[in-house]
């Protein structure tokens, strides 16, 4: 039997050196970037006294996804990637030190952040565009798997650190040892991972349509990603995993609203469940089960959200939470085998930096949508509407979804 057919193992996909370089370098992106974000709103607050535009800090992070996503992808496909992602991480740096030892205004700050945040989706594709070479197969959809249940945990870690460093040394202290983690990353993607290119790892793929020369990296992105989302296959796929889960998410934003100061419990349930589904989908399910699978799951991620009609307390929307998320966050391992396929081997990088700019944007549009909802009906009323959706747009993509 071969891999494929019976399933990668976590312990093959970890008995990769730089798969274990590569997660670690994760776990400290996605941690030190709740704590960033939790000291840069604590930081507005404590200036300004407004709440909301604290609350508003904290999404901040989000916004350029949409820009870099749309104008800058092309960068994953033409430097090599570890040099891509030390960049980032000495970014990051360069940022924390500058917000928490500069005196810099607040404009100037959130200037700051939505700025360098502008090349994130690259560094992250660089990330994401290395692993189906380094872990072919199902070790890939497995190694994705990981780092899910590894982004839930370190986002809840992250927070509970934050909060905690915050109160010990205050907000500039947490920039500070935000900016530690990011030296630390770059430390260990510099000393642990070979200086590969994606081309040395994969045969050099074709675009449709691509010509020959030498193009501006914003020209360039702007065609491939006209000509990635021509491809009926590849527009389904990233449609099919960017919808769903993104109503999910529009429904996590309203447990602040719905629970106030209860909400850390439901959202906490939102990560667990998260980390639950992935791990679960992805060490007992067969590759063939998975992707049957996911579907099913991503109508099922919207079916438990309708109970909000009923008023649930912290604990009954916390199980509901959990139920929907644990569907949501995993049925897209079931489609990541056939997102490979269909994405142009030249273009890999961009082709997952699309994804990853385009699941971030439809989220934040998602929760922008609940929370329209919730401004003309309630929390509560919002969140079932938003199941409703999830569920309307898992059956209007389950061609895409089957397969």
């Amino acid at each position: 039997m071969t891999t494929q057919e019976r399933g990668a193992t976590y312990a093959e996909v970890f008995a990769s050196r730089e798969f274990r370089v590569l997660f670690g370098s994760f776990t400290l992106l996605v941690s030190g970037d709740q704590v960033k974000m939790l000291a840069l709103s604590a930081l507005v607050y404590a200036r300004t006294g407004s709440p909301g535009l604290s609350a508003a800090t904290y999404t901040l992070g989000f916004v350029p996804y949409i820009v870099g996503g749309t104008f800058l992808l092309s960068l994953a496909d033409r430097v090599r990637p570890r040099a891509l992602m030390i960049a980032g991480e000495l970014l990051r740096v360069v940022t924390c030190l500058l917000m928490a030892f500069t005196g810099l205004p607040l404009w100037a700050m959130l200037v700051l952040v939505l700025g360098t945040g502008l090349l994130s989706p690259v560094f992250g594709a660089a990330r994401t565009a290395l692993l189906p070479g380094l872990l072919p197969g199902d070790a890939f959809v497995l190694a994705r798997s990981a780092m899910s249940v590894t982004s839930a945990g370190a986002q809840v870690a992250g927070l509970a650190a934050g909060a905690g460093v915050i109160a010990v040394v205050g907000p500039a202290g947490a920039l500070a040892a935000t900016a530690a983690l990011a030296a630390m990353s770059a430390a260990l993607l510099r000393l642990g991972l070979p200086d590969l290119s994606l081309r040395s790892l994969r045969s050099v793929g074709t675009v449709p349509g691509a010509t020959g020369g030498p193009r501006g990296a914003v020209r360039e992105t702007l065609r491939v990603n006209r000509l990635l989302l021509a491809d009926p296959r590849v527009r389904g796929l990233l449609l099919a995993q960017w919808l769903p889960i993104s109503f999910v998410t529009g429904a996590e934003a309203m447990l602040i609203p719905y629970l106030g100061g209860a909400a850390g419990i439901a959202l906490a349930a939102a990560s667990a469940g998260m980390a639950a589904g992935n791990f679960a989908l992805g060490r007992f399910a067969r590759p063939a089960l998975r992707e049957r699978l996911a579907a099913p799951l991503a109508v099922l991620a919207g079916v438990p959200l309708p109970a909000f009609v009923l008023r649930p307390g912290v604990w009954g929307a916390s199980l509901i939470i959990l139920l929907a998320a644990a569907a949501g966050g995993c049925y897209a391992l079931g489609l990541q085998r056939r997102f490979v396929e269909a994405v142009p081997e030249r273009v890999a990088g961009q082709g997952f930096g699309l994804l990853g700019a385009g699941s971030m944007t439809a989220q934040g549009l998602g929760a922008a949508l609940v929370g329209g909802a919730a401004e003309l009906t309630a929390p509560h009323t919002a969140v079932a509407l938003a199941g409703v959706a999830a569920v309307a747009c898992s059956l209007a993509l389950r061609g895409h979804l089957r397969g």
